[in-house]
């Protein structure tokens, strides 16, 4: 099998059955999305309605009516108006590329196709994204590794969909995640409060995401992170000894996994419980899903989950 048969484009998670699949109903798809504006539109973001609040650099996709002309005859810089009341979601979806990314198991037995935690990652990048648009809402993406590889700036202009997609089929690079970069040149590109959801296995130091995160709260942004992580790596049932081949520039190793499974185990459980400490400290949302599992079930519920907890907020 050819490694384009053997890999997945994000146009094959969202064919119309796909999205009878992950969203159980079309009530149930209608709930995703009232949910998601409850929760996210009744807060203090700014949108377009009748009451002036203030002024803010314009950004590629901005809608050209809401320029203020006379600014820019005084300044020759580009500004939108901005006013208080309900407002327009703006998504920005952060899915990681780093080289663990490309870690997969087999689908269907061991003719089936390898499902990688990237695979997992825009499926789940081009969900939420279509989810967002359908709401008239703006939406973006960054792929990223130890720097940002592809960005497409937030719109909900015709075509942004397609956009996203074209990004998402790419290929995870032979490079480390380097989260406390990536945040950092992240916060330079957004220019309003946003919802940012990040897409990754979380493999870098708890450190330095903690310290990203915490500049995306003193910005007043909103962040998901949704961990990505292979049923293989989380239950560590490899019985043979084997030679594991570090995929961000680890090296070989041989091994016996018997011997090491306890071990791995509590460091497994060890490092997602970190990661989940770092999106309390914050008030952030943390969900981890396995490659074994289709991805409408968990999205569906985790989405219900969050838009109930904000309606209560």
């Amino acid at each position: 099998m050819s490694e384009a048969e053997q890999h997945h484009h994000a146009t094959d998670y969202l064919r119309p059955e796909t999205l009878v699949q992950l969203h159980g109903t079309e009530l149930r798809a209608r709930h995703i999305i009232e949910g998601l504006m409850t929760g996210m539109h009744r807060s203090p973001f700014f949108g377009y309605s009748v009451e002036f609040a203030q002024h803010r650099q314009y950004a590629t996709g901005d809608d050209l009516r809401h320029l203020d002309w006379k600014v820019f005859a005084r300044t020759d810089k580009l500004y939108i108006k901005q006013y208080q009341q309900e407002t327009n979601l703006d998504l920005m979806l952060l899915v990681d590329a780093s080289g663990s990314m490309s870690y997969g198991s087999k689908i269907g037995g061991s003719r089936g196709k390898t499902w990688r935690k990237f695979d997992l990652a825009t499926s789940l990048a081009a969900a939420m994204s279509y989810i967002a648009l359908q709401q008239q809402d703006r939406a973006g993406l960054i792929v990223f590794a130890d720097k940002l590889l592809d960005v497409v700036n937030p719109s909900s202009q015709r075509g942004q969909w397609r956009s996203i997609v074209k990004a998402l089929q790419t290929k995870p690079v032979d490079a480390q995640t380097n989260m406390g970069r990536v945040f950092d040149e992240v916060l330079a590109k957004l220019h309003q409060r946003t919802l940012v959801v990040v897409l990754s296995d979380m493999f870098d130091d708890t450190s330095s995401l903690g310290a990203g995160l915490a500049r995306l709260h003193h910005r007043r942004h909103d962040v998901m992170l949704l961990q990505t992580l292979d049923h293989e790596e989380l239950t560590f049932s490899f019985s043979r000894p084997s030679r594991l081949l570090g995929l961000e520039n680890e090296g070989k190793l041989d091994l016996d996994p018997r011997s090491l499974r306890e071990a791995y185990l509590q460091e497994m459980s060890n490092h997602i419980e970190s990661i989940r400490q770092q999106a309390r400290r914050f008030r952030y949302d943390h969900e981890l899903i396995d490659t074994s599992r289709e991805v409408g079930p968990p999205l569906s519920h985790f989405l219900a989950k969050r838009a109930a907890k904000l309606k209560r907020a």
